[in-house]
């Protein structure tokens, strides 16, 4: 049998839960390299996460199938590999025939075919994230915009690729001119072709518009609709084609709440409560009340489906895009149980480190956008789901207490809801039980 005959090729496995597509973001191996079992060859960006893929073969390297930026099919051929010659055996690898013979033997599943430590999975260069939030912006509390210096040096280009950085050196383009396309703003090798291009040939390149909509001119910024922002608008889009959403919103007097968890805080300051952890437990309390919000309508089988678990979504900005990662049964959490699964999600969600089935399942969605310092919202269901909580911003307000004029710590509760699985009554009574424990927390212990 020759070595064409006897080379393997690892197609692009599923990487979770409806996923039929991945893009090529970095290559970890090239031709010619020799890989083990179980390496890591190229890291991938799907529409829920970034992965890298372990190949379940060993060898040498015979063909890489597919350039960076390029969309695989899940299925499809991803990389070839050859058996190595006698002479070429790696020193200290005794079982390395059995396992170039017998493949890895396991399922790709999300992150690696299941060998533990042999390697480790190379972090991504940070992209440019936003801060993360601090105990104030938590609160609601928008932190003061940092104002850039003129005097600073730009940011350097963000150049994954040393065949971009090459390709640009040799052509003489300056990268810090570049606009990357490639996820959180890589540079990729067809951002430096395009720089390099008269504008004639640049405008050529855009592909035809349909009939009614404007070309793109001279300097328009194209921005091509995939990965997650794809699955963003489509989303989006489905749930506003199928679910009938009713938003309806009530202002409550959060400064209870703010005393409650400076409390909490000052009894255990090693666990911190944020008020997001409060606000969820709020949440699940409502919900075991008015389970009704806690399901999504089967529309193929005109049944609505309610729950057992609450598998809470917590949206969350990242570089990129809107992201719900979801804690499954979140009701069996403490408080602080909760408090510290946000923070650990929230962190991993914005690295891009989360599973992509930690992205999906959820029953109903919290999300607290007063951290972008706006007081009210009609937001989006995210689809399946029945309904979601928005909280604004915390500021100070004049209120009325006890017939008197105070100043209070107000924030705006809106709730969206799916009118298929319960009325008004419903909906209103789950947003006023809401309403009633920010502002006397301790309903929260009578509702236990």
């Amino acid at each position: 049998m020759t070595t064409v005959e006897r080379t393997q090729v690892f197609l692009l496995p599923d990487l979770g839960e409806g996923l039929s597509e991945a893009e090529i973001v970095e290559w970890r191996v090239a031709v010619g390299d020799v890989v083990t079992v179980d390496q890591s060859v190229v890291e991938v960006e799907t529409a829920k996460a970034v992965v890298d893929v372990p190949c379940p073969y060993a060898g040498r390297v015979v063909t890489l199938h597919g350039a960076a930026g390029e969309v695989r099919p899940v299925g499809q051929p991803l990389i070839t590999i050859a058996p190595l010659d006698g002479g070429d055996e790696p020193a200290g690898h005794a079982t390395y025939r059995e396992e170039e013979r017998a493949g890895s033997g396991n399922v790709l599943i999300g992150y690696g075919t299941g060998h533990g430590g042999s390697t480790r999975r190379r972090r991504r260069p940070r992209l440019a994230l936003a801060p993360e939030p601090t105990a104030a912006a938590s609160d609601n509390v928008p932190e003061p915009v940092p104002v850039p210096d003129p005097a600073a040096p730009a940011p350097s280009a963000l150049v994954i690729s040393p065949i971009v950085r090459r390709l640009a050196r040799e052509s003489g383009v300056d990268l810090s001119t570049v606009r990357g396309t490639g996820p959180g703003g890589v540079i990729r090798r067809a951002d430096v072709e395009a720089a390099l291009a008269p504008p004639a040939a640049r405008l050529a390149a855009v592909p035809e518009q349909p009939v009614g909509l404007t070309p793109a001119g001279d300097g328009d910024v194209i921005v091509p609709l995939t990965g997650v922002r794809k699955v963003i608008a489509d989303k989006l889009s489905r749930s506003r084609r199928e679910i009938p959403e009713v938003t309806i919103w009530v202002d409550v007097d959060a400064t209870g709440l703010l005393e409650t968890r400076a409390a909490i805080n000052a009894a255990t300051p090693d666990a911190p409560v944020s008020v997001l952890a409060l606000l969820a437990r709020i949440c699940l309390s409502g919900l075991r009340r008015f389970p009704q919000l806690n399901a999504r309508v089967h529309t193929e089988a005109q049944r609505i489906v309610q729950s057992a678990g609450v598998h809470l979504g917590i949206a969350a900005q990242t570089d990129r895009g809107l992201l719900v990662p979801v804690l499954r049964d979140a009701q069996r959490l403490t408080t602080a149980e909760l408090a510290a699964e946000l923070a650990a999600t929230t962190t991993a969600a914005r690295a891009g480190t989360l599973a992509p089935a930690r992205l999906t399942g959820g029953t109903f969605t919290l999300n607290n956008y007063g951290v972008f310092g706006v007081d009210g919202s009609t937001p989006i269901i995210n689809h399946p789901e029945a309904a979601l909580l928005g909280v604004g911003r915390i500021v100070d307000k004049p209120w009325v207490v006890d017939g008197q004029l105070a100043v209070r710590k107000v924030t705006q509760l809106s709730l969206t809801f799916d009118h298929r699985v319960c009325d008004g009554g419903v909906a209103g009574g789950f947003l006023r039980h809401v309403a009633d424990c920010v502002e006397r927390p301790a309903l929260l212990i009578a509702a236990v």
